[in-house]
Parts: structure tokens; sequence; C-alpha cells
């Protein structure tokens, strides 16, 4: 039996009866937590088991990206619900300064500049144009043409801000084959994007080029007329909340080694937004208490079994993941090419070989797992 559970906040089944009453105030949100969202898992576990008579069946958790992270966590909260778990593309480690906090966006750079150091030196390029732009009298007016947003943009910083998410999302969704995880997108989509930006007439403007480029992850299908900035087609508004007050995930950008505007990471800029938009302080150390800082590798291998952490190296988010052996239980496969929790999606006809030889190493250690519990279970039986 296969089971996926709602995230409390997140699913149809809103807490206070409505996403407008779940989301209206810091109050009602209080209950938006990674204990919370845990504890709704173990409960669900234990009662369905109860139901179907199935107190014995083992379970193992799957999950991917936070999903990965609230897996692994789950396994080590409550090692008497799950026997094991897999964790995909789960950046447990994204905490306080446990790893550096360049590596997404390095990573997601490093992504760009693997098919074209052009393409890569042209985004990098293009954030001063966009700035200059913005501060011409009518140079907002000619950005909202330029990239056809459908009302005229407030700051330059929006469009900046619009062209970052791409450029992370097209790295994390930098899968082999076609696909619509985030937006739908041609098969190896930063390829893509860097063809139309390389293969711009001569004379192009770099603006151009860059919106020739984007416009694969914003308009792959060629259906959208104008772009509106107000969407919120990922659903980030319960991570927001999430980030201001546990999930402080420190970030920055490198002015040598990223494609992106560099800047540092600054706490007190993200407490303030924080307390403008929800009247609260972000915990920066609370993950770390909750579920282990710099000793938690130590506590892996000293208090924990059973988990697989898998990784593909194209996926920003593998920097702050586990990609190393922990012990002979706690594992880490780590691809190449792989992309976020690529190994989490559906099988297809057109799943390279080093994806299919991954998935059956996950299938094997799993059944080991299984193979262990019951014969456990029947030696204690056989008493």
């Amino acid at each position: 039996m296969v089971v996926f559970p709602e995230h409390r906040y997140y699913g149809e089944s809103m807490p206070y009866g409505s996403w407008n009453e779940a989301y209206k105030n810091a109050t009602t949100l209080a209950h938006l937590t990674t204990e919370q969202a845990l504890a709704d898992f173990a409960v669900l576990i234990t009662e369905l088991k109860r139901n179907l008579s199935a107190q014995a069946c083992p379970v193992v958790l799957f999950g991917g990206s936070y999903g990965g992270m609230l897996a692994a966590w789950m396994r080590l909260k409550y090692p008497h619900i799950a026997i094991g778990a897999l964790a995909s593309s789960a950046p447990v480690l994204e905490f306080e300064d446990l790893v550096p906090s360049e590596n997404f966006y390095d990573i997601a750079s490093n992504d760009f500049k693997r098919e074209s150091v052009n393409c890569f030196n042209t985004i990098k390029d293009s954030w001063d144009v966009i700035e200059s732009e913005g501060e011409k009298s009518n140079g907002l007016s000619y950005l909202t043409e330029t990239f056809r947003f459908c009302r005229k943009l407030e700051s330059a910083d929006d469009v900046s801000n619009w062209l970052s998410s791409a450029y992370s999302y097209l790295a994390m969704g930098n899968y082999p084959y076609p696909a619509d995880f985030l937006m739908p997108m041609p098969g190896n989509p930063i390829k893509e994007v860097c063809k139309k930006i390389d293969s711009c007439p001569n004379g192009t403007s770099i603006l151009q080029r860059i919106f020739e480029g984007v416009s694969i992850y914003y308009n792959y299908t060629g259906k959208v007329e104008c772009f509106d900035l107000d969407d919120d087609p990922h659903g980030t508004n319960g991570w927001n909340w999430q980030a201001c007050t546990e999930m402080v995930m420190p970030t920055s950008s490198s002015k040598n080694t990223s494609m992106f505007p560099a800047y540092e990471y600054d706490y007190a800029s993200d407490e303030e937004w924080c307390l403008e938009n929800y009247g609260v302080k972000p915990r920066p150390t609370w993950i770390t208490t909750e579920f282990g800082g710099h000793g938690f590798k130590h506590a892996l291998k000293n208090f924990g079994s059973n988990i697989i952490f898998s990784n593909g190296l194209l996926d920003p988010w593998s920097g702050g993941s586990v990609l190393e052996d922990i012990s002979e239980t706690i594992v880490a496969l780590v691809t190449e090419k792989g992309a976020h929790h690529l190994d989490l999606r559906a099988a297809t006809a057109e799943d390279p070989d080093w994806l299919v030889e991954q998935r059956a190493a996950e299938v094997k250690l799993i059944q080991a797992w299984l193979d262990q519990y019951l014969d456990t279970r029947r030696k204690v039986f056989d008493m």
C-alpha cells in the first residue's frame, strides 16, 4: 500500500476550514511546523494500521526535497513508526553554518556554465543592465514591455527576482526528459535555455537574449500572453511562513563564482521582512536544536539507521545534503547528472541507465530492511 498524506496547510483539508482563515495571521499559522507535520504522519500511520488490523506491517518513508527532510527526520524522531526512509534531495544540512551559504547558487550557476560559458556570462552581465535600465525615466516601462509583464513594473528588482527564480527552478528541474514538475519544460531545459540565448542573431540586445532564454521556463508551451508577477504557481506562501519561523536556510551569492546577483546573507534583513509580513522573528537555530546541527552526522552514525540520502549533483540543494555514507545502514547514493529528486519521479522509457541503476540500488537497500524486519519478527514469534 502507498499512502500519500497531505501536509497540514498545504493540502485541500485546511485548518480553520479554509485557506483564507488558515493563512489569516500568525496565530492561525502557528500550527504550521515541522514538528506538527511529523506528529500528523505518526498519528495517521498508527491509526491506519490499527484500522486495517496491520499493526505489525512495516512502514518505509519516502520524500523529496522538504519531504525528504521530513522523511529523514521522522525516521530519527519516530523509529518505532517506520523501519527506514528514502530522503531524496533533502538539504538537512542547509542550516546555520553547516555548509557554505554559497552552495546553492554556485551549483545552479555551474549547471549553466557546463552548457555554455557564453550563456553563463550573458546571464551574469544582465543584472547590471537591468538595474541600469530601471534607473532611466522610462526604464520600467521598457522592462515591462521587453519581458511582457501584465502590469507595469514597480521596481527593476521585480525582474531580477523573477529571473533568479526561473534559473533556480531550471537547475532543480534539469531532467533528461520533458517534465512539468514546476513548469512544462523540455528535456535538459538548461541546455535549451542556453541554446536560445546563444543563438540570437548578432546585434540582439542582452535583455532580449535573456527573455528568449527564460521563456523556455515561463512559456515553453507558447500559450502565455503576459506574465503576472503576483502569481504563485509553486505555492510558496506556506513556505514563506516556515522560513520566517524555523526553516531558516542561509544563502548568499558569490561575486566570483555565481552568475546570480552577488549578495551576502543578511539575517537582519530576513528578520525585518518576517516582522513586517507576519509579526514574528525567525528562529535560526531551532531546526539544528530539534534535529541536529554540527553533530548531525555523528548522531546519525550512533543513533540512526536505515536512511538513504539520494542526490543528483545538478540539483542546487545537493550542496546541503548528505553526500557520503555515514554507516552501513545510512547510505548516500549520488548521481552526477541527477537533478531534484529525479529518482522519485515515475519511471519512463526515457530514463537513462544511471537512473535505472540508482533506483535498483534503492530497492535493494529497502528490501534488505524489510527482510531484516520480517526475519526479526519471525524469530520473536518462534520463541
